[in-house]
Parts: C-alpha cells; structure tokens; sequence
C-alpha cells in the first residue's frame, strides 16, 4: 500500500472531571500552556482545554474534556490506558521532587524499552508518564511556566494501549499505518517509526478479559497522527476505508480537520492535518486567554457560556 509517511503523535484527547482542578494541575504543576480555550464541538456544555508547548506545536497536545460528576473511566481492552510525556533524560529527578511536592501519586522510576520512565497518575486517575529522552524535539520553550525550561515537557513520547488480540491491531499499524516493530517488554509489544522515535510511539498489550472498561474522568478518549495536509489525511483515510475500518469523513475543527475510526482492538483513532493552527484565530501571545468558539458556533456563544462553569487560571490569579 502506498502508506503516507509516520510523522507521529498529533495530540491526546481524555476526560477529566472538574475544570479547575485539571487547568491546575496541567499549568500549574505540569508547567504546559494552555493554548486553546473552547468547547467540545459535539457537546458544547462542556469545555475543551488544549495544554501544549508554547505555540502548541503538532506532536505537543494534550486535551481534555471536563465532564464534573461523570463516574470515572475503568480501563478494560480496546482502551487506551496510559500516555507518555517526553522531558529530558538528566529532568527525571526534578519531576519526581516537584511531583511528589505537589501530592501526585507517583511511582518509582523504571526502565521501559531502554529508557527511565517515572509513572505518575494525575488528580482524575488518568495514568501517564515521564520518559527521559535524549533526542531533540521540535519544541516551543514557554518562558511564563512555572516550570524551567530546560525541565519542560518536549511533546508526547507515547501512548499504550490494551487489546483481546495483538495480531488485527499489529497488521493495521504496520500494513496500513506504516509503524515498525520494535519487539516487546514483558508483555508491552512496541511500534514506532523506523528510528523508534519519541513522539511515533505506540505500545500494545493483550488482556484476556471480555470486559472493554468505560469511558470518564481519569480515561483517555482517543490519540490523534499528524498528518501534513488535507491529502496526505485523504489518502490515509482512503486505505482506512479500503481495509473495512469504516472512517468518519473529514470534519473541521477549525484549528485542524479531522478522521476518526476505530483500529480493530476498539481504541479510537483521529487522523489530524497539522494546521490551520491555534494561532488562526488569536495572537500567539494571547493564546488560551479567552474562549474561543469556531465561527460556526458563534451565534449560540451567550448560550454555550451559560452552560459552561467558571473557573480561574491559575497563572492569572
């Protein structure tokens, strides 16, 4: 198949529960900006907060949806369980001291496929971790984050995901989605680019369970590719389709125009173009100060902003 290029993570999308409660924690303790502030385009009642780097560079994201009073996730097959954030390898020790000063559940240090990963599980329950990288990323420092700059989160490294099978899923990343294997873990199988590179992780686990868990707070909703362009997106999503994997059509999201489908295990997957860009519509020195709606959703903003609880920043207090 004429497979586009892996260019790697575009952003992660989960649940959380309060809003004030994760704005704190992802600026305030996480030192990521928020560089977006909207709503979710398919449930307006709820927010949509967009954490990143500074100019929320392609492969940096990661979004929630605050859901207050929703039961919380339990992770079962077909459920993506777990997201890597890169930080620099020698930054391992700071983030387990400011981690752990701030209350977070933290776990010791480990070694995952030769590198030092530090577990942490964020107010909501949502499992994630800090992988220690050499490399460089394509990173935008933010210079008003609580956090250092050299400590700083580079982007997304990886995201985990539970299966009833290995092989349906195995065939789609390396057929179709042109990942290479990277062999295995314990029971962790990895896929990546042909350089094994952070930020084009995925790792896979087979659970003999029949239960597939619930999306909620503490869960992760689906992990979103970058891809270049509307072709490269249509081209992909054509060989998706090919394949029996039933892709949505593209849909706007006005930052950047989406495909979802689900890989054969159940996780859903989003196929996002690398721009327009959060900038399209606010200054970059202004981003994530006030809501934004797409222009489509503007006649209804009185009424979205109703709905909506309110919160604080906790870098504008």
């Amino acid at each position: 198949m004429n497979t586009p290029p892996l260019r790697g993570l575009h952003h992660v999308t989960a649940i959380a529960g309060d809003p004030q409660q994760n704005l704190d924690f992802y600026v305030g303790v996480m030192g990521m900006r928020l560089v977006k502030k909207s709503v979710n385009q398919d449930s307006p009642d709820t927010y949509h907060f967009f954490f990143a780097d500074r100019d929320g560079t392609p492969g940096t994201g990661l979004t929630f949806f605050p859901w207050p009073g929703a039961r919380p996730a339990t992770p079962g097959a077909g459920k993506i369980v777990e997201v890597g954030l890169a930080v620099p390898r020698d930054s391992l020790s700071y983030w387990e001291a400011r981690l752990r000063s701030h209350d977070v559940s933290v776990n010791p240090i480990e070694e995952r496929f030769g590198r030092e990963v530090l577990p942490f599980t964020d107010p909501d329950g949502m499992a994630a971790a800090l992988v220690g990288i050499q490399e460089e990323r394509s990173f935008a420092p933010w210079d008003d984050s609580p956090v250092p700059v050299e400590h700083q989160i580079r982007g997304l490294h990886s995201a985990r995901i539970l299966e009833r099978s290995l092989k349906p899923t195995d065939t789609l990343l390396t057929r179709v989605m042109g990942f290479t294997r990277h062999g295995s873990d314990g029971e962790w199988h990895r896929y990546a680019d042909s350089e094994n590179s952070s930020g084009t992780i995925v790792e896979l686990r087979e659970v003999d369970e029949r239960g597939s868990g619930n999306w909620g707070p503490g869960g992760i909703h689906h992990i979103a590719w970058r891809m270049q362009d509307d072709a490269e997106q249509e081209q992909l999503r054509s060989i998706v389709e090919k394949v029996g994997l039933r892709p949505s059509p593209q849909i706007d999201r006005f930052w950047f125009k989406s495909v979802y489908f689900r890989e054969p295990g159940g996780a859903l997957f989003e196929l996002a173009t690398d721009g327009p860009g959060y900038d399209r519509d606010e200054a970059p020195d202004k981003l994530g100060e006030k809501l934004i709606l797409p222009p489509w959703m503007e006649e209804r903003r009185e009424q979205i902003e109703a709905a909506l609880p309110d919160f604080v920043n906790p870098l504008q207090v």
